[in-house]
């Protein structure tokens, strides 16, 4: 038996651009109903159900196999759902798959980054793809927002692995897309750089962005989300706020505990938490 669902929370919208004429600010940024995929014999998503609020960090929590990636593919029209419907910031990702690509960004699971270039050079060649004016501008602006103002001349081979996630985000907001697809952003990084991106994303939902986040890290969610949706052998089977998830549990025991540093405590008063 499933747990129950919770209702979306209703918040004030930080960002409204590129909506269809007749959307309602407060709508939100992605809608989800009824989605199925399947692969022959092999099903993927069941009747997957969320919403996310805009400005607003949302994670699909899962193990592997969970219908994570799926379901990020087909909401950012890479793939065709077997059934149901979603929308993205208004637009039907089926029938109006052009509107949807201009209103959002996706970042896979490992760095989109030319490390034959420097970081600022990256930069550049994706505003200039995009058709951006004064590009060299919007890679100093990124370089700044990001942290990389004095890796920005060095080449991407360089660059560490919380660098590179960093720089390969702020390559992801060129155009000022309003709603980005972080497809487990921190896979494979040391745990020094899965912080320095947790930031990052932190920075995004502050500035107005809609964050959908995919991770199988707890703690990540937990540090992250508004919301948390978790994701089981394709269906949504609780999301909601996390105090929302931990009453689904008991009461926890009042008992004296004397703390110790944990291993993070001990490793980020050692070497700080700046690359």
């Amino acid at each position: 038996m499933t747990s129950p669902a919770f209702s979306p929370a209703t918040t004030t919208p930080s960002d409204d651009r590129r909506q269809e004429p007749h959307m309602p600010t407060h709508a939100p940024a992605i809608q989800v109903h009824g989605l199925e995929k399947s692969y022959k014999d092999l099903h993927v998503l069941r009747g997957v159900n969320f919403e996310v609020t805009r400005g607003s960090i949302f994670a699909l929590l899962g193990s592997n196999g969970a219908g994570k990636t799926t379901a990020v593919k087909i909401l950012s029209t890479l793939l065709r759902a077997d059934a149901g419907t979603a929308r993205v910031n208004g637009f039907d990702v089926a029938t109006q798959a052009a509107d949807v690509r201009e209103s959002i960004s996706l970042t896979g699971q490992f760095a989109a980054v030319d490390e034959i270039l420097s970081g600022r050079e990256n930069l550049i060649l994706v505003a200039r793809l995009r058709h951006l004016k004064n590009p060299g501008q919007v890679a100093d602006d990124l370089l700044a927002r990001f942290s990389l103002t004095d890796a920005g001349g060095r080449k991407v081979a360089t660059y560490s692995g919380g660098m590179r996630r960093r720089l390969d985000i702020a390559m992801s907001l060129i155009g000022d897309p309003p709603v980005i697809f972080l497809d487990e952003p921190t896979t494979g990084l040391d745990p020094q750089a899965r912080i320095e991106v947790w930031q990052a994303v932190k920075e995004l939902a502050e500035g107005g962005t809609t964050v959908l986040l995919t991770t199988q890290y707890l703690d990540e969610a937990e540090q992250l989300a508004d919301r948390i949706a978790i994701l089981h052998e394709g269906r949504i089977i609780v999301n909601g706020t996390l105090d929302e998830l931990k009453r689904l549990l008991p009461p926890a025991k009042v008992e004296y505990i004397e703390k110790q540093p944990t291993l993070e405590d001990v490793f980020l008063s050692l070497v700080g938490t700046k690359a």
